[in-house]
């Protein structure tokens, strides 16, 4: 008894984060492993099979699903990332200026604001807009915007964390050479903080790729997303071709967070060889005066 109140003692942090792990990814293996499924049962596995996958890519609907997702989440991303890095870099630097609470708050509102209440305020005011002017009609670029307006408010979170750790010394030594504020930030701002901006990017297009519920109220008749395609087929029941599309996202996701994470430890290491390098220099420079 006492080795037993021993063994959890010390591992009972790792088996709360085991369970903490099994309880969100077992689902996940549950889906993957049924997508190879050889029947449509979903309870009981009849054997392997690469039927669905390959009911996947003749079914229209989930191929131009996949596509729209695509273009989407990369426009979306991209501006996103722009708005999100001037947005971050505007409260980090900028202390005072008039309206700055205003301006924070309202590209904070949508980390904390439901997206049924993003979705349906967005829809009026596109529906507002266009009944004015007659554009845009609701489609890819009324869901660009929708998905851009919620990846930004993510995104800016990510770049003000980076940018408020940078070291503002190298900026004012910048400046003291004579270089113009818009030299300083895209010649000694904008390489710092790369890594922020490309997270941020990858933070938006998943959101934009994996949303539903802001899609549903910004499409228009056949423009439909992947997530809204499978959301339909899972109301009608059982399809196990959503299990393999899924399991697909799962795959390209975990690769890019893998390339991702691989990139961002090699600049790491670069950037710490510089530095160690620079201090060698400095070093060697001192002593040899």
């Amino acid at each position: 008894m006492p080795s037993m109140k021993h063994f959890l003692s010390r591992h009972f942090g790792k088996l709360w984060l085991g369970l903490t792990f099994l309880f969100l990814y077992l689902p996940l293996c549950f889906m993957i492993v049924f997508s190879f499924n050889s029947t449509r049962q979903d309870a009981v596995f009849t054997g392997f099979s690469l039927r669905w996958y390959e009911a996947l890519t003749r079914d229209s609907k989930i191929v131009d699903g996949f596509w729209l997702s695509l273009q989407i989440a990369m426009a979306a991303g991209v501006a996103s990332a722009v708005l999100a890095t001037f947005a971050a870099f505007v409260l980090v630097r900028y202390r005072r200026f008039p309206g700055r609470t205003l301006f924070s708050g309202m590209v904070n509102a949508p980390l904390v604001m439901p997206e049924v209440v993003i979705g349906l305020s967005l829809l009026l005011l596109m529906v507002g807009v266009q009944n004015a002017f007659g554009w845009p009609q609701r489609g890819m670029l009324t869901i660009v915007l929708g998905h851009t307006l919620l990846g930004m408010a993510y995104g800016m979170v990510v770049i003000q964390s980076r940018l408020l750790e940078m070291d503002r010394a190298i900026e004012e030594a910048a400046m003291d050479l004579g270089a113009k504020p818009f030299q300083v930030f895209f010649l000694i701002t904008m390489p710092n903080i790369l890594p922020a901006i490309f997270a941020a990017y990858l933070l938006a297009f998943t959101l934009s790729f994996d949303d539903v519920v802001i899609a549903e109220f910004l499409s228009g008749p056949g423009v439909n997303t992947l997530p809204q395609v499978i959301f339909g087929y899972a109301r009608r029941g059982i399809n196990p071709t959503i299990y393999a599309a899924a399991t697909l996202l799962i795959v390209s996701v975990t690769l890019v967070v893998i390339g991702y994470s691989v990139w961002v430890a090699r600049q790491t290491r670069r950037r710490e060889r510089e530095i160690a390098a620079a201090t060698r220099a400095e070093l060697a420079a001192l002593q040899s005066q």
